[in-house]
């Protein structure tokens, strides 16, 4: 599993926007989508590294694309 280490909810909530999802509701976790995929992103600053890969991964992305959009 690819290591993105250091990012919190804020940082991957806007790069997910830059990328067309959009937040659907907010709990203990923010649901966004983009009308195909949906994600699952935690209320956790910093997210643990493999648990943004898995995410960044369901997006689409490999993390090197994923860091670019920070």
């Amino acid at each position: 599993m690819p290591k993105i280490p250091g990012v919190n909810q804020a940082q991957a909530i806007r790069a997910f926007e830059k990328l067309g999802f959009r937040i659907i509701r907010q709990g203990k976790h923010i649901i966004m989508s983009n009308g195909e995929i949906r994600l699952v992103i935690p209320r956790h600053n910093p997210i643990n590294a493999f648990t943004m890969g898995g995410i960044a991964r369901d997006a689409g992305l490999v993390p090197d694309e994923f860091r670019k959009l920070l």
